[in-house]
């Protein structure tokens, strides 16, 4: 028999719409209310500043080892910025923006970084997983809910961040099975910042786009501009309204840069250039983003400067408020929330703290 092509209808798009000078592609702009625009554009700003905070608190030995996320601003926010409050959001460890913009206080990322689960909580209602620090495990977490989502007929989608990395997890490839097989409502939002800790995008896989990777699972794949927030948020838009409307799983492949360190634990200079660093400062998501918000007549100069002014004093105070609770915090916590009955041995470990404790505070009652 001869051998015969098969015809799959499958292709990969990429799409920008704002690109490094702020200049905009008129017919692909998406019509956003100003207010929303404003919006995005503070909790980006937010986001950056807050990040720089952290850096700081960490570098004094004031809070312990996280993940920055200068440079992905947008990657995040804009996708998370189409989901309603009834759906589901999963995340890798850094999308400190994303849970920001879903309403956890800034002030937890301090105390669980401070090394105080309590700052780990999911307030009551809020459709979100805590962080995931195993590479690539909550995708499948994802592709659970999704599932479960599409079994009780629910209206809800849930969408899950990674990184290029975790591409090359047999997570990530089970998830997009599954997802595929089930048509469940799951976005999957990678975003290839370049490096996998040092290990770079190239030396990660031959495929020439990450979104290809969904063609395999009969699963719409499209690239986006990670750093332009319009290109982002219409690519999640469109995926969201397709997961919703019973058109199951879609992976946006959103291409950015870490800017900074992977981890406070890192040192890039290490494994990567100046110069690279330079060239992707200049494509920076909140830069473009602001000229493009000049050009509309909702930003000026002095409306950036004030909005700084505010954004500082904003996290002092969250700051502030983060380490007067950690002085508070009752010790004993640490052996709640793990086990439903504590074995012996953790009986045995919490009755020992407690008589520590005792001893402790009548050394300071007795001067």
């Amino acid at each position: 028999m001869p051998r015969k092509e098969i015809e799959l209808p499958y292709s990969t798009e990429y799409l920008a719409i704002l690109d490094q000078n702020g200049v905009v592609d008129k017919e692909l702009e998406p019509d956003l209310p100003d207010e929303f625009l404003l919006k995005l554009h503070r909790a980006m700003l937010l986001g950056r500043r807050f990040d720089e905070r952290m850096l700081n608190l960490q570098r004094q030995g004031r809070i312990g080892t996280f993940a920055p996320i200068k440079g992905q601003e947008a990657s995040q926010l804009g996708a998370v910025a189409v989901l309603e409050p009834s759906d589901w959001m999963v995340p890798a460890f850094r999308e400190t923006l994303a849970e920001y913009w879903r309403g956890k206080p800034l002030e937890s990322f301090i105390l669980y970084y401070g090394g105080y689960d309590e700052g780990g909580l999911v307030e009551e209602g809020r459709n979100d997983l805590p962080i995931s620090i195993p590479v690539g495990s909550q995708i499948l977490h994802a592709a659970g809910i999704g599932m479960a989502i599409k079994y009780r007929k629910e209206p809800q989608v849930v969408m899950t961040f990674f990184g290029d990395g975790a591409t090359s997890e047999g997570d990530f490839h089970e998830a997009m099975n599954f997802a595929g097989v089930y048509q469940a409502p799951v976005i999957f939002v990678c975003q290839n910042n370049q490096w996998a800790i040092s290990l770079p995008r190239a030396k990660q896989t031959h495929s020439k786009t990450l979104a290809q990777k969904a063609l395999a699972h009969d699963i719409p794949g499209i690239q986006v501009d990670g750093n332009d927030i319009l290109a982002v948020y219409a690519a999640a838009k469109e995926a969201v309204d397709r997961a919703r409307s019973g058109g199951g799983p879609t992976m946006i492949e959103s291409v950015t840069y870490r800017m900074s360190l992977h981890t406070t634990a890192d040192d890039p200079k290490k494994y990567r250039s100046e110069d690279e660093v330079k060239k992707w400062e200049e494509k920076d998501p909140i830069s473009r983003f602001q000229i493009y918000l000049k050009e509309k007549g909702l930003l000026t100069d002095e409306g950036i400067n004030n909005l700084e002014a505010e954004i500082e004093n904003e996290i002092q105070e969250v700051v502030n408020t983060a380490e007067k609770r950690m002085e508070n915090v009752d010790p004993q916590h640490i052996f709640n929330h793990i086990f439903a009955d504590l074995p012996p041995s953790l009986i045995q470990q919490r009755e020992e703290l407690i008589r520590n404790l005792a001893l402790e505070q009548k050394e300071v009652d007795n001067g």
